[in-house]
């Protein structure tokens, strides 16, 4: 009996060493390599350190390190590591890729700790992903636990507790879906907004639509799992972004982009009657031409529009002193290169006006013409280009960023 307990123990000890094993950081492929070379159940977190959901399911994504012993966590920051991100297909954070002995075994998109917990449990356990209940007999006594705690951190971050949707729709779900596909005669169904996508494919058929001035209604399906599971049976389409005319489904990214590149979609648009013949493109050179193409403008009468938006875009460049032309605003950048510039300018006493260039796509096309500079964030004094972020980063390593900006 007394071996018994001492064994029992011995493993009860073994147990609560590997329960305290903390979440990892991969800093490299290399890395990653190593670290799928052990086998074995491996979770991997994909964040970015501007996103607030990343941070919100960090704290779930721990919480779970620490109650499931039959897994190895790991941490990876998107942005600062593009190979691995690539290699997974990162487009949107918070991602979370679930492997088993080397291969893929379920993935994770948004912030949902419900079905985080569940999809845990499923990889270090039953086969089967579709039981939304903890299975039994994994030797991780604290299951039930996680799942419980993973439910409170649910409801107060207002996700859906077990992230699922039948498997036929019901009526009502038929009758929301139809009501928001007639919602705008172009209805755009994507992850993010307009304004603020939150993946690449979803930008894109967003700067196609932009691009044609077409108007159009959007739905976010990342704040609503019940629309976006719900969407893909309705439509038989599985994957987003989907865009709608007149309730009828055009494609995802693909189809949107192969359209537009033919010009099938705006002659489409047109028949529909939901786009003018006449409605241009985005841009100072595109925007001139466009109208002049389509006859609403002279052609004698482009560099009087060119003037006008250059007008516009020196009046905001001399707005201030210095002034930072960024993705979100100082208080809530929306990528990190614009949040570095923000932090360099606020570490050095640098007072500065700032001008969002997501909230006018004219000014973000603009710009990038009139400066001959094809990214943001854009720092400007005096009227004058200073750079970009690598540039404002290297003149606050040379102690030359206070200096050029107090001139």
């Amino acid at each position: 009996i007394r071996i018994r307990i001492r064994i029992g123990r011995r493993d009860l000890a073994r147990e609560e060493e590997r329960m305290v094993v903390a979440v990892k950081d991969l800093r490299s492929k290399m890395e990653l390599d190593a670290a799928l070379k052990e086998g074995g159940n491996v979770i991997l977190h994909f964040w970015a350190s501007w996103c607030q959901l990343s941070t919100q399911m960090g704290t779930v994504f721990a919480h779970l390190c620490s109650h499931t012993p039959h897994a190895r966590f790991f941490r990876v920051e998107a942005e600062e590591q593009p190979e691995i991100s690539e290699l997974f297909g990162v487009s949107a954070v918070p991602l979370f890729v679930f492997i088993k002995d080397g291969i893929v075994f379920d993935k994770l998109e948004g912030s949902n700790p419900a079905e985080l917990a569940n999809k845990a449990i499923h990889l270090t356990g039953s086969p089967s992903r579709n039981r939304a209940t903890v299975p039994e007999g994994l030797g991780m006594p604290s299951g039930p636990a996680v799942l419980e705690k993973a439910k409170d951190l649910s409801k107060q971050s207002g996700d859906v507790p077990n992230g699922t949707v039948t498997s036929t729709l019901t009526k009502m779900m038929e009758v929301q879906l139809q009501s928001l596909l007639n919602a705008s005669p172009v209805m755009l169904f994507m992850k993010g907004t307009p304004q603020h996508p939150r993946c690449g494919f979803s930008r894109k058929v967003v700067d196609v639509l932009n691009e044609l001035g077409a108007k159009y209604g959007s739905f976010d399906i990342l704040t609503d799992d019940n629309v976006r599971q719900g969407l893909k049976k309705f439509s038989n389409w599985p994957t987003f972004p989907q865009l709608y005319c007149k309730g009828e489904l055009l494609g995802g990214c693909d189809i949107v982009l192969e359209m537009h590149k033919s010009e099938e979609l705006k002659g489409f648009l047109i028949d529909k009657g939901v786009l003018s013949q006449a409605s241009p493109n985005r841009g100072v050179d595109n925007l001139t031409n466009d109208l002049a193409t389509f006859g609403v403008l002279p052609e004698e009468s482009k560099e009087t529009c060119k003037v006008n938006i250059e007008c516009r875009l020196k009046s905001l460049i001399n707005s201030s002193p210095t002034v930072l032309f960024l993705k979100g605003t100082p208080d809530a950048p929306r990528c990190k290169f614009s949040s570095k510039v923000v932090t360099a300018l606020r570490e050095a006493g640098v007072t500065f006006g700032s001008f969002d260039i997501l909230s006018d796509e004219e000014v973000r096309q603009g710009l990038k013409v009139y400066s001959n500079w094809p990214t943001f964030p854009q720092l400007y004094h005096n009227g004058e280009l200073i750079g970009g972020c690598d540039i404002v980063l290297d003149m606050q390593k040379n102690g030359d960023l206070k200096m050029a900006l107090a001139s």
